[in-house]
C-alpha cells in the first residue's frame, strides 16, 4: 500500500467519522493510530467521546491530542499503516480557544495554519496513509460575531490547503461519499 492523504469533508452528522473509520479499517486493518481532538468539557461531550471509543476496532491505538497533534504523534509508540485524525474541526476550534477571548482574525488564521503545516510535515515525513476528517462550515450563514467568522474563515482555508495537498477528497452527504478529487 503506497501512502496517500485523504480528506473527508461534510456537515454535522453527515457520516464523516463512520466512513473514515471504515476506510481506515479497509486500508490498514488493526494497524491504525486514531488521533482524537475532542475534549470532554461537559457530560454530553463525555458521552459522545465514550461512544466513539467503544465503536473503534480493537487494536487501534488512540492518541488524544486536542492540540499540537504532529508533536504528539511523533511521541506515539511505533509507526502505523494509517493515521486517522478526527477531526480538524475541533483541532481548529481548540487552537482558537487557546488564544483567549477575542483573538484577531489574523491570529486565528496563524494558529490554525501552524497546526496544518505541522500535520502536513508529519504526513510527508512518514510512510502512513493519513485520513483527515473535517467539517465544511462554509455552507451556512455568515456568523454574526467576530470569533465565529474568524473560525469559519480559518477552518475554510485549512480545508482548502489540505484539499490541495490531498490525493483524495471525499464529501459526505447523508452517509454517502461523493468523490471530489
Amino acid at each position: 500500500m503506497s501512502k496517500e492523504l485523504i480528506l473527508i469533508l461534510g456537515g454535522a452528522r453527515s457520516g464523516k467519522s463512520a466512513h473514515a473509520e471504515k476506510l481506515a479499517l479497509e486500508l490498514a486493518g488493526p494497524d491504525v493510530i486514531y488521533i482524537a481532538t475532542a475534549q470532554a468539557f461537559d457530560d454530553e461531550m463525555r458521552e459522545r467521546i465514550a461512544a466513539h471509543r467503544a465503536g473503534r476496532p480493537t487494536g487501534w491505538r488512540t492518541l488524544e491530542a486536542p492540540s499540537l497533534v504532529a508533536a504528539a504523534l511523533s511521541e506515539a509508540i511505533g509507526p502505523a499503516r494509517a493515521v486517522l485524525l478526527d477531526c480538524l474541526t475541533l483541532l481548529a476550534s481548540n487552537a482558537l480557544l487557546a488564544l483567549g477571548d477575542e483573538p484577531s482574525a489574523r491570529a486565528a488564521e496563524a494558529a490554525v495554519d501552524a497546526e496544518v503545516s505541522a500535520l502536513l510535515a508529519a504526513y510527508h515525513a512518514g510512510s502512513a496513509t493519513w485520513i483527515v476528517v473535517s467539517n465544511e462550515v462554509g455552507l451556512g450563514l455568515v456568523p454574526p460575531y467576530p470569533l465565529g467568522r474568524a473560525y469559519r474563515d480559518a477552518l475554510g482555508r485549512a480545508n482548502q490547503r489540505l484539499a490541495a495537498a490531498a490525493d483524495r477528497v471525499l464529501f459526505m452527504v447523508a452517509g454517502l461519499p461523493l468523490a471530489v478529487k
